[in-house]
């Protein structure tokens, strides 16, 4: 007898291929039948008039911290997510010395924007070791799967001390140390290594993430130590990425494929299209191309959606650095949204200027052609016609007016957004590339990241929703292909080779969907982490049943209570 029969579903497989009505039969976790069932079942779900998929493998998030107290991973399992990579970036909190414990959360509060308190709170620090971290994580209790890989800037400081924690050029005996690290933290379990060149990722006290400018030396070092174990890959967050070095691409694909190609193993990379040079990615798509043809395995990481911040008089805003702003903050927060709108201190606030010049004031408080309003819901691809610079001209008033009286709407529930990356020509065409080039990945999302501006763990939901069903200013892409991208696709990049699609023999982690009536709900703000810390939060309406390793952990859109998640080490 089997122990579940999902019946009369339409399965989207993961493979790729065509779509088809059938069953799918579970025992012990795994897809023991597919195909149609005659079998007797401890427990059976008809999915008439539904689609059944597997469980979204994601693999960008910062969940690092997360993991040691939230048993769901929140927002991922709402958006039908039942496995996780971590250890992204760079960031990570092991290993690491008892002295180094405030630095790492220092360090991930800046790079990730994680409430520094919640982290300080949340972790217990049961571990010194890479191995140790596993191990802590994979006694807790969790409804989803989640891996991690090993992080640069802690794998450097650990070593060095100061003087990796200041990126000061590592010597010979500190790669070898670290590589020793590396490859003893892969045979225990990591996912790969990952690394962080960029200058939008800083510590909390303004410093780069340790490794930003390691050499080639160093770098290729770390990736035969991954290799050495038979298995992982090397991850990056590239210098350039944003558009404040356009020359640095390049370089980064060269450097890259050398890794690549000297070890053996893929390399994957944050990928996007950046305001100052919105055509390069054309170009380096193309090297990409090239590089692997002369053996390199590099997997461009590409973003599903505009990268972007969400404004609000709820959160954070344009306008929260302002003295006369700061002040309301310490009221409860109808009585400051009413205060908000007395015309005395709307003039006020307005009159002001940001008292810190920096690079967040000069983004968010000048880029009005790039910032849009949103109502009821969050249109991820919007018209010009919705941006505060094209409204302000219309209305013949200042920028800085529209985007307050807008966040005034909705009892202050109306959010701006910024779009930083993807968005240059006000449409997602130059993605719709991006995602259909045969090398690229799904990934960026962040989830149990940049919580205060942010909330794209909702991604995996948004690319079904919107790039096979709701895309109304360009071409759409099948089902089957967007499956594909975020289920066997990324699996198979971090050797997953037991989940991503529904055959028989792979592990029961399924998703029945209303795909019609599938949505993403509009992003609040809850203060749910440790210390009652603030952040965006995202739920999703159709998503009927979520199966982990053929147990039921979500059914519409409630916590089932079923934990049968675990740590997944490398295969």
């Amino acid at each position: 007898m089997l122990d579940t029969i999902i019946k009369n579903g339409l399965i989207v497989d993961g493979t790729g291929e065509q779509s088809f009505f059938g069953d799918i039969g579970i025992k012990n976790g795994i897809i023991y039948e597919i195909g149609k069932i005659s079998s007797q079942a401890k427990k059976i779900y008809d999915a008439d008039g539904y689609h059944v998929m597997p469980g979204w493998v994601d693999i960008h998030t910062h969940y690092d911290g997360q993991v040691s107290w939230d048993p769901l991973l929140t927002p991922s399992f709402w958006q039908g997510v039942t496995t996780v990579v971590m250890g992204n970036c760079g960031v990570g909190f092991a290993p690491v010395h008892k002295n180094s414990r405030d630095w790492l959360i220092g360090l991930m509060e800046g790079v990730e924007d994680i409430p520094g308190s919640a982290l300080a709170i949340g972790m217990k620090w049961e571990w010194e070791s890479f191995p140790e971290y596993l191990d802590a994580i994979e006694k807790k209790p969790h409804a989803i799967d989640f891996g991690c890989q090993i992080a640069h800037g802690p794998l450097r400081a650990y070593v060095m001390g100061e003087r990796g924690s200041n990126n000061e050029n590592a010597n010979e005996d500190d790669i070898k140390q670290m590589s020793i690290l590396v490859e003893d933290a892969m045979k225990k379990g990591a996912l790969g290594f990952s690394t962080s060149r960029t200058m939008l990722h800083l510590a909390v006290d303004g410093n780069p993430v340790p490794g930003t400018f390691a050499s080639d030396f160093e770098l290729l070092s770390l990736a035969r130590s991954v290799a050495n174990s038979g298995k992982g890959l090397f991850e990056s967050a590239p210098a350039g990425i944003s558009g404040d070095d356009i020359i640095a691409p390049k370089k980064e694909i060269s450097m890259m494929s050398k890794i690549s190609q000297d070890s053996g193993i893929p390399v994957t990379f944050l990928f996007a299209q950046n305001n100052k040079a919105p055509d390069d990615w054309k170009e380096l798509l193309l090297q990409c191309d090239i590089e692997n043809k002369k053996g390199a395995k590099l997997f461009p990481q590409v973003f599903g959606r505009p990268t972007n911040l969400l404004f609000s008089f709820r959160g954070p805003n344009q306008f929260s650095r302002f003295p006369t702003y700061k002040k309301l903050l310490s009221l409860p927060d109808e009585k400051r949204f009413n205060t908000l709108k007395d015309p005395l201190i709307r003039k006020k606030i307005l009159s002001e200027n940001d008292p810190i010049d920096d690079a967040l004031a000069d983004m968010i408080q000048n880029a009005w052609d790039q910032t849009y309003v949103m109502g009821d819901s969050i249109d991820y691809e919007p018209l010009k016609e919705k941006t505060i610079s094209y409204i302000a001209k219309k209305r013949n008033i200042p920028p800085n007016e529209v985007a307050y009286d807008e966040m005034l709407k909705n009892n202050c529930s109306n959010y701006l957004m910024f779009c930083g990356l993807n968005y240059t020509f006000g449409n997602l065409n130059a993605l719709y590339d991006q995602i259909n080039h045969p090398s690229s990945i799904i990934g960026g999302g962040d989830g149990g990241a940049h919580v205060s501006y942010i909330c794209d763990a909702n991604v995996p939901t948004f690319m079904l929703t919107h790039w096979t069903r709701d895309r109304s200013r360009g071409p759409k892409f099948p089902i089957e292909k967007i499956v594909k991208k975020q289920t066997s696709d990324t699996a198979k990049l971090y050797g997953f080779l037991d989940r991503g699609v529904l055959k028989k023999g792979f592990r029961a982690d399924i998703n029945i969907i209303d795909y019609q009536n599938l949505k993403i709900n509009k992003p609040f703000i809850v203060n749910d982490l440790p210390g009652n810390a603030q952040r965006l939060m995202s739920k999703a309406e159709g998503y009927q049943k979520t199966f982990v390793s053929g147990e039921l952990v979500q059914e519409n859109g409630q916590d089932t209570g079923c934990r049968p998640g675990k740590l997944v080490r490398s295969q």
